[in-house]
């Protein structure tokens, strides 16, 4: 899978910018600030449908303009596929493949698939559990679009069930008891799916932790479930009495407490919680090995390799595991933008496509 051509129209700082990117190593380097990250956000748009930097689409549109555009060509094993997405300010954003609008979001997942490595991602190990959760939910929803529609319908199901919490009427009337159950089956679908997800997940991201450690760092990921312990068969009836039997409690707090959207993912480096005990260094090692991972995963289950964003990373990378990340995006389209390109040298890449960032503007060099 891989991107041949590009296309922006007055996308963030850009009026119009149109690139040809190689197969292989694609390098966005410049300035701070000068544009290279909204390129790879480009692509990210047009994978998942929205931006990994903000919920406003406005936001991404050229300053003082009324519309904007990114068009990409992509080529995977199915053939030739084009991706667009069509935005304007006050309206919702327009997707395209193959120049057929899409009537959902959803049906854009799957379509091109992306793994993007980005600064932000430390969150994943220092951030709260709604972190942890959304990278479960991106991934397994780019693998499996069914997913992310039984995730929209628990969401609208939980978002009801959490306004009758606060109408005492309702509650008393037995008007929750609709949601319960369809929380409960959603729930448990939800739960069984990201648990299955990061089983694979986990015995990957252990071998690939191992290497870039050194051999020195044993890494262990476990899901934690809002229910734990229970067989997946009675999965959704506990959930439902779980639920019915925290009625009161919710009702005082006006909030649902059961259910897979109070989940979290336990990371152990060495028998030791590194969200706690876990250096920069470290905690920094395990979102690369989780990247690397969901790469191999994408790669198993699609037949293909995915479309590589590395956003400013390579710095905070040491010698070793510069190498070893190049050695790991070989035979992948990988995007990455840097500030200095002897880093990229100096780690042992030697074929790349160059493009020097500045103000908007972009030259191949």
């Amino acid at each position: 899978m891989w991107i041949s051509q590009l296309q922006l129209t007055n996308f963030r700082n850009y009026a119009r910018l149109q690139l040809q990117p190689d197969a292989g190593l694609c390098v966005l380097t410049g300035d701070n600030a000068a544009g290279k990250t909204n390129v790879l956000e480009s692509v990210f748009l047009c994978a998942l449908g929205r931006s990994h930097r903000t919920s406003r689409d406005a936001e991404l549109i050229r300053e003082a303009q009324q519309f904007g555009v990114v068009q990409l060509t992509l080529h995977t094993r199915g053939g030739t596929r084009s991706i667009t997405c069509k935005l304007a300010p006050g309206e919702r954003k327009r997707l395209l493949i193959d120049g057929a609008s899409l009537s959902r979001s959803g049906e854009l997942l799957g379509c091109l698939n992306v793994v993007m490595f980005a600064p932000e991602d430390l969150m994943l190990v220092k951030g709260g559990p709604a972190e942890r959760r959304r990278f479960l939910d991106m991934e397994i929803s780019q693998l499996k679009p069914a997913y992310y529609y039984t995730l929209q319908q628990y969401n609208a199901a939980l978002k009801q069930r959490n306004a009758l919490l606060k109408e005492e009427a309702s509650v008393s009337a037995g008007l929750l008891e609709p949601w319960d159950e369809q929380l409960s089956r959603l729930g448990a679908a939800i739960t069984i799916e990201r648990a299955a997800f990061l089983d694979e997940l986990s015995a990957i991201a252990a071998n690939v932790h191992l290497k870039l450690s050194g051999g020195r760092e044993t890494l262990l990921l476990s899901y934690q479930p809002n229910l734990p312990g229970v067989e997946p068969e009675r999965l959704a009836a506990t959930m439902r009495e779980r639920l019915f039997e925290n009625t009161e409690r919710d009702v005082y707090r006006g909030s649902t407490s059961v259910g897979p959207h109070r989940d979290d993912v336990m990371m152990v480096l060495d028998g030791s919680d590194v969200r706690v005990y876990g250096s920069q260094g470290q905690q920094r090692t395990v979102v690369l090995s989780l990247k690397l991972s969901e790469l191999e995963i994408i790669k198993r289950l699609r037949g293909e390799t995915p479309v590589l964003l590395l956003d400013d990373v390579f710095s905070e990378l040491d010698k070793r595991r510069q190498r070893m990340l190049l050695e790991a995006v070989q035979g992948c389209q990988t995007f990455i933008t840097c500030t200095h390109l002897e880093e990229l040298t100096a780690a042992g890449a030697l074929q790349m496509q160059v493009y020097s960032v500045s103000n908007g503007n972009v030259i191949e060099v």
